[in-house]
Formats: structure tokens, C-alpha cells, sequence
């Protein structure tokens, strides 16, 4: 799971994707949720492109109206077979998310969570791998979506996100042509677990679980103690 992360700033993750189409505005936030609009890359006649999406993916066939099962993850071992990622991978609608970290929970023995920051000791701003689609609403208009793709846990999330053992799909630089552009071989061969060694996390503040509180660098401050 993966269901809260970072944003990089725009411009940087513009130069660390390689965007050649558009581009992204959006604030700084240091608590992306479900529902909300995220910036991904996507291709566009064989561009990486800058695009804006409803982070929860509608299916073409659910005209416009959210599923009742959460969308925001998709493992990898269900985007051939699941009813709501199987066409749009077979379409080939691949995005990246872009990100500067992400937090996952840890449980305790007594039932208690703990929350964790992590990001990469190698980059400052990720891609993670996802698919996108978009559905057609009853008046006419159009909504564009996505969902970011999980694999089994490297070692240290398996420590961390104890309860799961699973983390987002982060992929190599040298790996952001295959997924966009590649084929399905090339696509799949991507979505593997990111080195341990080149992550870092640390315990942070339950208040990232608390979306009244304010969104800001206080976030990701490692907890003392």
C-alpha cells in the first residue's frame, strides 16, 4: 500500500522526468491524498508529457462515478486480471507518478501504527509506475485517472510496512522509456522492488494522518526518541 506521499517540486521533477510536453503547476505538498489531483507523466506521440489526474482510477466503464473498492493501488500480480486495470493496461495507458517520498505504517505489537517517511538515498524526486484511464460522465464531460502500481517489499519495507509487505512500484531512471513506451516484456520487466540499500526512512509524527493539521516540511521531521 501506498496511501500518502510527497510531491517534488514542480520543476524539478520536471527536469528528473524528462518532460518535453506541457508542464506541471501545483503547490507544494507534503501529504498527497486519494481523490486528489496529481501530477504523472505520461507519452504523448512519443513525449513524455506533464498531465494532472484524479489519484483513484475510474475504469472507462464506470461513467465518470468512482468504484466503492479503493483504486489508489494496484498490484502487480492483478494488472492482467482485475476487472478495473486490465483494459487500460492492455491499452497500454501507462503514467508515472512523481514523487519526493512517501510514508508507510509500521505495527506494533501492541496494535498501535507508527508512521514512516521514506525516500531514496540516490534521487531527490522518483518516478513510480502506474496506469491511467478515463471515463466518460453521464453529462458528457470526461475524468481522467490513475492508479500507481505496488510490488512485493524489499527488505526494508518489509521491516517497516510490516502489515503488508508491499511498496510502490519505484522505478530506475533507465527503466522511465520502457514503462511509457516499451512493450508489455519491457513493461513488466520494470515493476520490480527498488534496492534497499539505496532507501532510507525514518518514524515521523502521526500528524500526517490528521488532514486538518497544517500540510507542510513538518511532516517528514524525523521523531525524536
Amino acid at each position: 500500500m501506498c496511501g500518502k506521499y510527497i510531491l517534488a517540486q514542480a520543476a524539478k521533477a520536471e527536469r528528473a522526468l524528462g518532460i518535453r510536453r506541457g508542464r506541471w503547476e501545483y503547490p507544494p505538498s507534503y501529504r498527497v491524498l486519494p481523490t486528489e489531483e496529481v501530477p504523472v507523466a505520461v507519452s504523448h506521440q512519443g513525449e513524455r508529457t506533464a498531465a494532472l489526474m484524479r489519484w483513484g482510477l475510474i475504469p472507462f466503464w464506470a461513467h465518470g462515478v468512482p468504484l466503492k473498492a479503493s483504486t489508489i493501488n494496484a498490484t502487480v500480480e492483478r494488472l492482467t486480471s482485475a476487472p478495473s486495470y486490465r483494459d487500460a493496461w492492455q491499452r497500454d495507458q501507462r503514467c508515472i507518478f512523481v514523487m519526493g517520498g512517501f510514508y508507510e505504517p509500521h505495527v506494533n505489537e501492541d496494535g498501535s501504527r507508527d508512521q514512516f517517511f521514506l525516500r531514496l538515498a540516490d534521487r531527490e524526486v522518483f518516478g513510480v509506475a502506474g496506469i491511467w484511464d478515463r471515463s466518460r460522465r453521464a453529462e458528457g464531460t470526461w475524468v481522467h485517472s490513475c492508479v500507481l502500481i505496488t510490488v512485493p517489499a524489499n527488505r526494508l519495507l518489509a521491516d517497516i510496512h510490516n502489515e503488508k509487505q508491499r511498496m510502490p512500484a519505484i522505478l530506475a531512471e533507465e527503466d522511465y522509456a520502457a514503462w511509457l513506451d516499451g512493450g508489455k516484456p519491457e513493461a513488466q520487466a520494470a515493476l520490480r522492488p527498488y534496492p534497499d540499500e539505496l532507501m532510507v526512512g525514518w518514524k515521523v509524527s502521526r500528524r500526517v494522518n490528521n488532514p486538518r493539521l497544517p500540510n507542510d516540511a513538518s511532516l517528514i521531521e524525523p521523531l525524536a526518541g
